[in-house]
């Protein structure tokens, strides 16, 4: 018996070898290093329109506490300028009464108010100025609070179309529950996890009927949302590949599976192929310890990561 699983399992590896060309696996491996590289600029991007955001805000509040402190300073001025009028005026008083008395005296309270004119003249110049400074700001300050307010109403447009989509697929893939898929909302992103009990059998990369019912289902909810790119991760335990074929290891095997998902997903639903990422994380990215069989098999899964794209953010952001 142990004899025919032995020639069983050696036929099968002649033909994976057969199907799978060195130079195809080559060109899927600069293909995924391509797309992975677009993955990274793409939540760089998020990160920097997140950064972007919080430092418009702190601008914002630093704008909002120089108008206080500019319009303190321009109380001041008013303040001043009051009582340099009311210096004029009873210098003016002065003027008339000594201007009966003697010349040297009128004389000299005409320099005085010569001086005291200049000095009103210069405070209400400076005053001006500090108006149409003042002006100027509470413009800045609302063109930067209508930026603001722009950029929070496409965040909040985007998380809310995210909130709405991960909805659309829980209600898609309901009947897969309890069979190792899951779908969940974290940092803006959606998660549809996937087991390999669900998808593969040990150490293929194949996907079995019912996995291609689920991706299926997957699908036809991605093609209603041409505005989300889609990443595609293989993930696996930590147990060394021991197969045949083209494959060496488990990065391997993580991006043949991540791979074959995505070429389901092409298959059975309307998707922009620019929209879709494959990737393979082999056992690097573990949701349990690997140190029992239930911690192996939920590392070893299949995750889809829809994330909105952040073109209007980004144009926002440059104007």
């Amino acid at each position: 018996m142990k004899f025919m699983q032995y020639l069983f399992i050696g036929f099968l590896s002649l033909n994976l070898i057969g199907c799978v060309s060195q130079k195809k696996f080559l060109e899927l491996e600069d293909d995924l290093n391509s797309l992975q590289r677009t993955n990274e600029q793409l939540n760089r991007k998020l990160d920097e329109c997140n950064s972007e955001k919080t430092a418009v805000e702190d601008e914002l509040t630093y704008s909002k506490d120089r108008i206080e402190v500019l319009k303190t300073q321009r109380d001041d001025l008013l303040a001043d300028y009051q009582r340099n009028k009311s210096t004029l005026d009873k210098l003016e008083e002065s003027y008339n009464a000594l201007e009966k008395n003697s010349s040297e005296a009128l004389a000299e309270n005409s320099k005085q108010n010569r001086q005291l004119l200049s000095q009103l003249e210069e405070k209400e110049a400076a005053l001006a100025k500090e108006k149409n400074r003042l002006e100027q700001l509470q413009k800045d300050l609302q063109a930067r609070s209508q930026r603001v307010q722009e950029l929070e109403s496409l965040i909040a447009e985007k998380e809310q179309k995210m909130q709405t989509l991960k909805n659309n697929l829980s209600r898609a893939l309901t009947n897969f529950e309890g069979q190792g898929l899951s779908v969940e909302m974290r940092d803006g992103k959606v998660y549809v996890s996937m087991e390999n009990k669900l998808l593969f059998a040990s150490g293929s990369w194949n996907v079995g009927n019912e996995g291609q019912k689920a991706v299926k289902e997957l699908g036809k909810v991605l093609a209603e949302n041409p505005d989300i790119a889609v990443l595609i991760e293989g993930h696996t335990d930590d147990v060394p590949y021991g197969g045949n074929g083209p494959l060496n290891d488990n990065w391997d095997l993580s991006t043949k599976r991540a791979t074959e998902v995505l070429k389901l997903l092409l298959k059975n639903g309307e998707i922009d192929p620019q929209n879709l990422t494959a990737a393979g994380k082999g056992e690097y990215a573990p949701l349990a310890p690997n140190t029992t069989e239930e911690g192996r098999a939920k590392n070893r899964r299949i995750e889809v990561v829809l994330t909105p794209k952040l073109d209007e953010i980004s144009k926002l952001l440059s104007e």
